[in-house]
């Protein structure tokens, strides 16, 4: 059995271009528009307005930006950098990054987004891993709009079980009930749903622990045999 193509908006590339075929594990978001979404730093008028400032009241004089960063990107890096170190932390990123209901993005997403981009493993990135960042952040929002059907700011049961198929994965609707109980947020009077970050953080983890699940899948049936250690030994290489 063939395997459906594979990636997501990762390492700052936007996910690959093409249908997403089904089969057991499915692959990385399809296509989405790649339009400037709104920016990274807060959530748009509405849900989905035109961009607007983030929340330290918009991007800094940016002066000349070091070659091969946008003009942009790096007048946010020095909004964002504030102890001027020369690199953002996982701290100074939450601190900069908000949902659609102006939630802060969680320790583990912002976490998962600086290791990815943190070049020399210092738990810090740099202005050309800042700006691979923002593109992969845009990706993303991109997405999240494409499956936010009803517009709503968030993703909700329905949603999250159509994006699933869209990418090509073959989950169970008790599964999606599982990662929204795990991930949601409820409120007393609107049903569980989730946020950009989470959002992010799930299809993330799933490609990961797809990903190793596949390399023991030599017959690419969908089912492999694991000892209990391999299966720990997996999970624990792969967690986000």
């Amino acid at each position: 059995m063939a395997y459906p193509g594979q990636g997501y908006p990762g390492a700052g590339q936007p996910p690959p271009v093409g249908p997403y075929p089904g089969g057991p594990y499915g692959g990385g978001p399809p296509p989405g528009p790649y339009g400037p979404p709104p920016g990274p730093y807060g959530p748009p008028p509405g849900p989905y307005g035109g961009p607007q400032p983030g929340p330290y009241g918009g991007p800094a004089p940016g002066g000349n930006a070091p070659p091969g960063v946008d003009p942009e990107a790096f007048s946010w890096f020095q909004t964002v950098d504030t102890d001027h170190s020369g690199f953002i932390s996982v701290k100074e990123l939450k601190q900069a990054l908000v949902n659609n209901n102006w939630s802060s993005f969680n320790d583990e997403t912002c976490l998962l987004m600086i290791n990815m981009f943190d070049k020399t493993r210092s738990g810090r990135i740099d202005v050309y891993g800042f700006s691979a960042l923002l593109r992969f952040i845009q990706s993303w929002r991109s997405l999240f709009q494409q499956y936010d059907r009803d517009q709503s700011g968030s993703i909700s049961f329905s949603e999250l079980q159509q994006a699933f198929s869209q990418m090509g994965y073959n989950l169970s609707p008790q599964f999606s009930q599982l990662l929204l109980a795990r991930y949601s947020q409820r409120s007393p009077s609107a049903h569980p749903s989730i946020q950009l970050d989470r959002f992010i953080h799930i299809c993330m983890q799933l490609q990961s622990l797809t990903d190793a699940f596949r390399e023991k899948d030599a017959a690419m049936a969908g089912s492999a045999r694991l000892s209990y250690e391999e299966f720990l030994t997996m999970v624990v290489t792969r967690m986000l």
